[in-house]
């Protein structure tokens, strides 16, 4: 049975059960006020039914007249992780058009704030979501669209519940809210007066909810880099410039409210600051602990000389022109593409996938590079490293670290990845340190400062040798034991070494 002629039955059925006199009360105020004036336990039955009767008939209305043909838009799964995302500003309002690779709507997910370009032409017939919407599954309806040419008016009363209803993030339950087993009392206990819970005040400003980015501070990318380096947490700092903007001068003066009490100073103050940690703090969380709890990690580390390194740097950047300028890890870069090429064990990855565990090598070498932003670690990927050349691999990392810090990666620039580089060596405190695998890869490398080292130089005229300094780093790759036996990760570090110690090999 349809469930419109079910619907229809059940209230028909209720109605005349009632008597007929509620219902021509709810139907025919004349004869309604008739009854009244006769008995008032009459009127009042009347008045009640009358309510119930308006309250059915918009959902009668919905169920015999639809809405007009209509594609309900849903919170989309912008990366594999993503479970749920907040709303950030609509590019896009009811009534407007939209054309496949239009932005509708800025979303934060759990790797960073992106836009969702929409991939169907059509009108957008209403927002069901207002910006600043937290926490929405994915999917949940988040807006409507219609043909090209339709009336929108008719979805002004168009509601989440309407397009389904919202979708249940995939979470596991808390232990709290975990039933909990009846417990026996006692029969000689007196039975407990149960008193009534207190009322609780809610904890809401009452502001509208803002947008992603207006929840961002107004600051410069230099300013971030800066509060980077000193470890300054923006979001706690009131900027000075024009309109709030946070300036240089501002992460100067910056100190911790959670420091310890001047003397002579008030009692109570506090000694701690908490900060919340965001959607992408806790799946790079999630995703190390994982990583180091079912991947046995094993370390190689190897001191590797880099002074021919470095001269060629020199000279190719002296005869660039300013066309390019290259970096040190850029040259790195592709050194770990000619090691994993030579010892491809490394370059594979754990896979368990339709109840298989295979080890897949890869035939090409995709290098994810360690980015360090003000929301987290990210790892963008420079893709087919041994096809490139030199130019191109720099380019390509500016370009890929820029948009990191600016949040502006799309998925495909971060996910997957078949080898990764982490580079500490700008950090002259940083000596030598050890990396966590990236899943499913099998192999990281962590690059230390440059040092000089006092190596034996030549021979002199009384047949002692001469001290010469040579410029060296200490890489360590972290394998995972799965996949990379201990003298398979040992010879890829021979190789590394090899390819670093003799870089006019890189231009070939």
């Amino acid at each position: 049975m349809p469930a419109t002629t079910t619907l229809l039955s059940r209230a028909g059925s209720q109605w005349s059960s009632r008597g007929s006199i509620a219902l021509r009360g709810a139907l025919a105020t004349p004869r309604c006020s008739q009854f009244a004036a006769r008995t008032p336990a009459l009127a009042a039955l009347s008045r009640y039914y009358a309510s119930k009767c308006e309250q059915l008939l918009p959902l009668l209305y919905k169920q015999i007249i639809p809405y007009p043909s209509h594609t309900v838009i849903n919170m989309p799964a912008l990366s594999p992780t993503m479970t749920a995302g907040n709303i950030g500003a609509w590019q896009k309002k009811a009534g407007d058009s939209i054309a496949p690779g239009d932005v509708l709507v800025e979303i934060e997910t759990d790797k960073a704030q992106m836009d969702f370009e929409f991939q169907e032409e059509g009108t957008i017939a209403k927002l069901l979501r207002d910006a600043g919407a937290k926490d929405v599954a994915v999917g949940s309806p988040i807006a409507v669209m219609v043909e090209e040419g339709e009336d929108v008016s008719a979805f002004e009363a168009f509601s989440i519940e309407d397009a389904g209803g919202d979708k249940k993030s995939d979470t596991p339950p808390k232990k709290d809210e975990a039933s909990e087993a009846p417990k026996s009392e006692s029969k000689s206990a007196p039975p407990k007066e149960e008193s009534a819970p207190a009322a609780i005040e809610s904890e809401s400003t009452g502001d509208r909810l803002e947008t992603v980015l207006q929840r961002l501070p107004a600051v410069s990318p230099a300013v971030k880099k800066l509060a980077l380096e000193k470890g300054v947490p923006i979001g706690s700092i009131k900027g000075t410039g024009k309109g709030g903007k946070i300036t240089k001068e501002d992460i100067e003066k910056y100190k911790p409210a959670g420091g310890a009490p001047a003397a002579g100073g008030a009692a109570g103050a506090p000694t701690y600051q908490d900060v919340e940690a965001t959607s992408m703090r806790k799946v790079i969380a999630a995703r190390l602990t994982e990583s180091m709890q079912q991947n046995p990690h094993y370390f190689v580390a190897s001191n590797i000389s880099v002074s021919k390194l470095l001269k060629l740097r020199e000279a190719l950047n002296a005869s660039a022109d300013g066309k390019y300028k290259l970096s040190v890890n850029d040259l790195l870069v592709k050194a770990l593409a000619v090691a994993a090429r030579n010892v491809p064990a490394a370059n594979s990855s754990w896979r368990e996938e339709s109840g298989k565990v295979v080890i897949r090598q890869h035939n090409v070498v995709d290098v994810s590079v360690a980015v360090s932003t003000p929301v987290g670690l990210m790892t963008p990927i420079v893709k087919n490293v041994n096809g490139l050349g030199l130019q191109s691999i720099s380019s390509q990392i500016k370009d890929l670290g820029k948009r990191a810090r600016d949040g502006k990666l799309k998925p495909e620039e971060y996910q997957g990845g078949t080898i990764t580089i982490s580079n500490m060596g700008m950090n002259p405190a940083v000596e030598r340190f050890t990396a966590v695998i990236n899943p499913p890869q099998a192999t990281i490398v962590a690059i230390g400062t440059t040092k000089k080292i006092a190596v034996p130089g030549e021979l002199t005229e009384d047949g002692t040798p001469s001290v010469e300094w040579d410029d060296q780093i200490v890489i360590t790759g972290s394998f995972d034991h799965k996949v990379v036996d201990g003298a398979v990760g040992g010879e890829f570090m021979k190789e590394l070494k090899k390819a670093i110690e003799n870089p006019l090999e890189l231009l070939l």
